[in-house]
């Protein structure tokens, strides 16, 4: 006998479990026209492609959080208000 695993929500209602999802997901396709098979697969790869990507730091960015975890551990962390982020991001982006 096959155990499936449901997941409830706050207000504890069932959402669909993974296999009763694939199945509707296969009645689908199983019954879909040209553009929604090619609609599923352009989401199928980007899904893929999102999967794949890869995000990298540089010594440099690694040594700045070091540093600011460090400072941050100490409690020497600085506070900026807000308009203060907002000109930091736009002097960054210049």
């Amino acid at each position: 006998m096959e155990q499936k695993l449901y997941l409830y929500d706050k207000r504890k209602t069932t959402i669909m479990a993974t296999t009763d999802l694939r199945d509707t997901v296969k009645d689908y396709i199983d019954t879909a026209d040209v553009r929604l098979l090619k609609m599923i697969k352009a989401l199928a790869e980007s899904y893929q492609n999102d999967q794949q990507e890869t995000f990298t730091l540089s010594e440099e960015q690694y040594d700045m959080i070091d540093k600011r975890r460090a400072s941050h551990l100490k409690n020497e962390s600085q506070s900026f208000t807000w308009e203060q982020v907002k000109q930091n991001a736009r002097k960054a982006i210049e």
